[in-house]
């Protein structure tokens, strides 16, 4: 058993205490609502995040993170990519020896163009910070929170760090966790997965049925790719579950809420109203600009996230969007895979 503490009570942070608590470890979990950690503690529920969920008693929630993190080596954080800065700046106040931080957000922060392990290592003194670790994976909270089969990976620069948290957070019975050590894909991977699932709930808003949908979710792993290997992740790493995996349930799926507001956006809603109706961070807003900074930076054709930027924030009709995609140069299919791979073997 170790302790362990989850910072943010969202959707996420709470299912992965939940698997944790599971897994018999003192987990704490960190919100700054006084209502949520209420609840959690009185009736070990989460309402907002997690409807009708049954939490683990063993599970203690806090709104001070000094509490929250006493006698703790492993922190698990769990909240927006926006917020990631502030909580870290919380963090290493209250700190008093270095720790383990996974992060399990998916995003890239606009403008710095920062990979979030990059963020924690910029924020978190050297003394304070003994390794970062990133968790990634196809995984819906509501499922997890309902103990259905899932399965994610770990990585860190250093692996032993990697194995130590996926011993912590494996559970036989629902929750299978791999290693690998290309953190730069992983997080990539992670992230940008978000744009084309925008993009998809565009497409199912315009009712343009599955063809559309798969010629998006396979020419968006190429534009994946084609960035995160500028980059410097594998190729090979977006095949797996932070590449394709993420991509299918993301695209796919009801619960994803970035592909809930992209449909939201295919009807004809403005961003404004978008997010208003969500009432969650949809974090594939932000890393579309980043994306999209990114894409200037290095020269790297990536038209799905480029016309995704002209919705967003050009006021380009959605439908025009994708007339526009289907207008594009003719082009070979193959030729982004021999780029890449290319690239990778020079």
């Amino acid at each position: 058993m170790e302790k362990i503490a989850v910072l943010g009570a969202g959707s996420w942070g709470t299912a992965l205490a939940f698997v944790l608590a599971d897994n018999g470890h003192d987990v704490r979990i960190w919100g700054h609502r006084e209502q949520i950690i209420r609840e959690i503690n009185e009736s070990y529920t989460n309402e907002k995040y997690l409807p009708n969920v049954q939490l683990p008693q063993t599970l203690t929630g806090f709104t001070s993170l000094a509490e929250a993190i006493c006698e703790v080596q492993t922190i698990v954080l769990a909240v927006p990519t926006k917020a990631m800065r502030e909580v870290m700046a919380q963090l290493k106040e209250v700190a008093t020896e270095p720790l383990t931080i996974v992060h399990v957000s998916k995003g890239i922060e606009p403008d710095t163009l920062m990979r979030i392990s990059e963020m924690i290592e910029q924020e978190m003194p050297t003394e304070l910070l003994a390794d970062v670790v990133v968790l990634s994976g196809p995984s819906h909270a509501e499922e997890v929170s309902r103990r259905q089969p899932t399965t994610v990976t770990v990585s860190s620069h250093n692996m032993r760090a990697a194995e130590k948290i996926q011993d912590l957070f494996i559970n036989q019975q629902y929750f299978r966790v791999y290693t690998n050590p290309d953190i730069i894909g992983v997080e990539i991977g992670g992230a940008l997965k978000n744009i084309i699932a925008l993009a998809a709930g565009i497409t199912d808003g315009l009712e343009y049925g599955d063809n559309a949908k798969a010629a998006l979710i396979t020419r968006g792993l190429a534009e994946i790719a084609r960035l995160g290997s500028v980059l410097g992740a594998n190729p090979l790493t977006f095949l797996g579950l932070t590449g394709i995996g993420d991509l299918v349930v993301t695209c796919t799926s009801v619960h994803s809420r970035n592909w809930r507001a992209g449909n939201l956006l295919g009807k004809g809603y403005n961003l404004d109203e978008v997010l208003a109706n969500m009432g969650m961070v949809v974090e594939g807003v932000r890393t579309t600009k980043a994306a999209y900074q990114l894409a200037q930076k290095y020269n790297v054709k990536m038209p799905i996230t480029a016309a995704l930027y002209d919705v967003l924030f050009n006021n380009v009709k959605a439908k025009d969007a994708v007339d526009s995609l289907m207008a594009r140069t003719k082009t070979h299919e193959m030729e982004d895979l021999a780029n890449i791979l290319g690239e990778r073997m020079s």
